[in-house]
């Protein structure tokens, strides 16, 4: 089967990495593969399974531990599903479903359906966002509310600051290998240093083949389609997705918007103070019955 790393020996040290930062968060865990039509998926579940159910994405070129450690103040209280997005460096199939069509929001519900899990919370984080609202415009039936995370798909960054900051770095550290440009990408995107993502990108940007597909932004017609409560999360300082042109856009798409929080002084990865006032966002506005649109 084709895979998007190079060589075994980077697919391996991917997921060793993965493992080091699961078993780093300290907490009990049940992996479940989940078999769908866009291929095998490997789903984290932690916490009660008693508690209400959380569906948790991460973003692009990530894997499920990053999206449990960033929002891990919502285990003690849900019983979160985080899921290794598919086509993606982590444990599920290496299979990319098209963005132009209703591909993975048919994944989304192939695992809700398989999980048996109805009035869940979903939490989309940037590309896990995009998977979230493509959900919604598929199928709403087993989602009571939505959290999208600076997600994709809504409005995009200025192109000339992203090419210079982001893209640039990147491929002049696939070029010369130099720490300093991969430095240069983590400082446009995150708000605290990160080391995980230090050691996981350094070895995707050598031997991964990325995704660099535009990512289509959603309909006003679609998101005029959408009953299910959506609240949004923009950070002020992300080069990817500027907050608040996210928020303004949200406001003037999604008739079932219902809270906004913009993250002042954070860039398109939050640091923990961010984080925290996510899960609080979350944890406030999960059970609070919604606004009539």
């Amino acid at each position: 089967m084709h895979s998007f790393f190079q060589n075994i020996e980077a697919k391996n040290k991917a997921l060793q990495l993965y493992d080091k930062k699961l078993e780093a968060l300290g907490v009990s865990y049940e992996r479940i593969k989940v078999e769908t039509s866009f291929g095998n998926t490997n789903i984290l579940a932690t916490g009660n399974p008693s508690n209400a159910p959380i569906i948790l994405l991460h973003g692009s070129n990530g894997c499920a531990p990053v999206a449990i450690e960033a929002l891990i103040g919502l285990v003690n209280d849900y019983r979160v599903y985080s899921i290794d997005v598919v086509g993606q460096p982590n444990f599920s199939e290496e299979i990319r479903p098209a963005m132009t069509d209703h591909s993975y929001g048919r994944w989304m519900h192939e695992i809700l359906s398989r999980l048996s899990v109805k009035d869940a919370i979903l939490v989309g984080i940037s590309f896990g966002g995009f998977i979230g609202w493509k959900t919604l415009v598929l199928e709403e039936k087993r989602i009571a509310k939505t959290f999208l995370i600076a997600p994709a798909g809504i409005v995009n960054g200025h192109p000339l600051k992203m090419f210079w900051n982001i893209f640039l770095p990147m491929k002049l550290y696939r070029w010369r290998t130099k720490e300093k440009f991969l430095l240069r990408f983590l400082n446009a995107l995150f708000t605290e240093q990160d080391d995980f993502a230090f050691h996981f990108l350094s070895n995707l940007f050598l031997y991964y083949e990325m995704d660099f597909s535009p990512i289509p932004l959603i309909k006003k017609s679609e998101a005029k389609k959408i009953k299910t409560p959506v609240y949004f999360i923009g950070a002020e300082n992300d080069l990817l997705f500027p907050g608040q042109k996210l928020l303004q856009q949200a406001r003037k798409l999604f008739p079932s918007i219902q809270e906004i929080l913009l993250l002042k002084k954070s860039r398109h990865v939050p640091d923990q103070i961010g984080n925290n006032r996510i899960v609080e966002f979350i944890k406030a506005h999960a059970k609070q019955p919604q606004k009539k649109t």
